[in-house]
């Protein structure tokens, strides 16, 4: 007996508040907000019969929806996209919600193919997340704070992520490859609810990186590599980037 299709959608957190850009994800894109411009990327990788918007802003709601989008409205404040995202989809029949940042504007098929790749993949159903890494080539990037980095067993599996270099190089002649952790997610259902009722802990508190939940509480994170280098906007530098280069 074959299992069932699983039923994969794709959610786009966004919140208008924002600290180094405010109010980033409506800043004008080419002549559309950046919100709608990562909504129409990740509707034209094809992969997907369903997209969201999940969204606390009227602002944003609104303009989703003159661009004939789907969204939803969170009902609660939160801290993270995840909890966004669960709260989204607890009454939702869904097996697999990929999470695509709303300041992505230029994402492509590759990177979400691959993580939904993971779970068709997995028949026993021993993975809870999937997500991106990247090699680091640059001494600046491995030892800069806001990259995180992420270190695997074997197999892929996350061991722990990190804003400081790991694994520590105290020699730097063994050949090790560091990688960046990109934050683009597929969550099972049951995994994303799970850490919706579990409590942060120790490690996510100290490191701010709320993926370190997951790991404290035993789920299992699978990390795919990836090519793929979009341009993240959280500067006013990063829009002029996004700018220049959506305009080539």
């Amino acid at each position: 007996m074959k299992n069932k299709p699983l039923n994969i959608i794709a959610m786009i957190p966004a919140r208008y508040d924002s600290t180094r850009l405010p109010g980033k994800l409506m800043k004008d894109l080419a002549g559309k907000p950046v919100i709608i411009r990562t909504l129409e990327a990740t509707i034209k990788t094809g992969l997907f019969k369903e997209v969201y918007v999940v969204t606390d802003s009227n602002i944003i709601q609104e303009e989703v929806l003159k661009y004939g989008g789907q969204v939803m409205m969170s009902k609660k404040q939160h801290e993270c996209g995840s909890d966004r995202i669960a709260e989204a989809v607890e009454f939702m029949d869904v097996d697999v919600v990929v999470n695509v940042q709303g300041d992505e504007p230029f994402m492509v098929e590759e990177p979400l193919k691959k993580l939904i790749e993971v779970f068709l993949n997995d028949t026993e159903e021993k993975i809870d997340l999937a997500s991106l890494k990247q090699k680091l080539l640059d001494w600046e990037d491995i030892n800069n704070p806001n990259v995180v980095k992420v270190v695997t067993d074997y197999q892929g599996f996350a061991m722990y992520f990190s804003r400081s270099p790991i694994p520590f190089p105290r020699d730097k002649e063994t050949g090790v490859t560091y990688y960046k952790h990109i934050g683009v997610y597929a969550f099972r259902k049951r995994a994303l609810m799970d850490f919706y009722s579990m409590p942060m802990r120790s490690l996510e508190a100290t490191e701010k990186l709320e993926n370190l939940r997951y790991l404290e509480y035993g789920k299992k994170i699978k990390l795919v590599e990836t090519d793929f280098k979009g341009i993240g906007i959280d500067t006013a530098e990063d829009l002029a980037k996004a700018q220049k280069y959506f305009l080539a």
